[in-house]
């Protein structure tokens, strides 16, 4: 295997060479691409520190040098990936050494497509710990149980009872698979487009469970993390899933070959977020509380009961 690990780096200095030193333990990784966005701290000297150190890592920024988001910061990655296989990393999380165990044995059969496990999660400080242990507290982001690749995409939609989620840090994508998914990050999405672009992922590709019951990264939370950040406090929490699901509401539509149930299932599900909006802004305070309580329900929409409750 030879696997390009794509890091969009914006305002970690604190935290970037841990995420580049946890992925350079590996023989398999390639390469560590370093995708610098304009970060308003010092993380660029960082990022230049780590080239000139390590021959295995890149460093790359936009051609006008300007912040363009998460999106289009692994768009540019991918483009610049001369690795067989793909693998994600945010620049305050990182790899554990059980990585890629079950990625070595199951890309030996060509069928696989993507492999996908789960993540834990560490808190850099107590006070982050404070702040957000309640919408991740100890727990993995996994999926629960093994799916057929079938099954994937319908999991995630919240089709087939509790499937459990993943995310881009636990995702190892075969590179030439990427030419059936068409457009990568939709980089007029800010915020939730990694959870976009695994959507895709998972109806175009053929995605394999790996390491399911024990984390091989880990999610690092601090008081400066971009998406709790926005989410939590400044922005509602449904405005930017209606963006989310519209997209994929829109994608859906001109998929011809999405069986239609699951249209119906994805226009609902944005349909319910747009409600929400419009008609109880009193029970945001609640809404906000239960959606960040179950991190899972960021793909359940508000057809999961113990949300719907909250509306009623």
């Amino acid at each position: 295997m030879k696997i390009s690990v794509i890091i969009p780096v914006y305002n970690a200095e604190n935290y970037i060479s841990q995420a580049v030193e946890s992925a350079l333990q590996f023989d398999e990784v390639l390469e560590i691409i370093l995708v610098e966005d304009k970060s308003p701290d010092n993380a660029l000297l960082v990022c230049e520190s780590l080239t000139k150190k390590y021959d295995r890592v890149k460093l790359y920024q936009h051609p006008d040098k300007q912040n363009h988001g998460a999106g289009a910061s692994r768009n540019l990655g991918i483009q610049k990936a001369s690795g067989d296989f793909i693998s994600f990393l945010d620049a305050d999380d990182y790899y554990l050494p059980n990585r890629f165990d079950a990625e070595k044995e199951l890309f030996q059969n060509p069928d696989v497509e993507g492999v996908y496990g789960a993540i834990g999660v560490h808190y850099y400080s107590q006070k982050a710990k404070e702040q957000y242990y309640k919408v991740f507290e100890d727990r993995l982001t996994t999926v629960y149980q093994k799916h057929s690749p079938e099954d994937v995409f319908p999991g995630l939609l919240n089709m087939r009872g509790s499937f459990g989620l993943f995310s881009l840090d636990g995702l190892t994508i075969r590179k030439s698979a990427l030419a059936k998914v068409g457009h990568f990050f939709k980089t007029d999405l800010r915020l939730h487009q990694d959870t976009e672009f695994i959507f895709r992922l998972s109806y175009y590709l053929r995605l394999y469970s790996g390491t399911l019951d024990q984390a091989i990264a880990i999610r690092g939370v601090h008081e400066n993390n971009r998406i709790t950040q926005v989410d939590i406090g400044k922005i509602k929490p449904s405005s930017t899933r209606i963006l989310l699901w519209n997209e994929v509401n829109n994608w859906a539509k001109n998929e011809k070959s999405i069986p239609h149930n699951i249209k119906v299932h994805i226009e609902r599900t944005l349909r319910s977020y747009q409600i929400a909006e419009a008609s109880v802004p009193k029970k945001w305070g609640l809404i906000t509380k239960y959606l960040f309580t179950d991190y899972r329900s960021i793909q359940s929409g508000l057809y999961n009961i113990n949300f719907r409750k909250y509306l009623l």
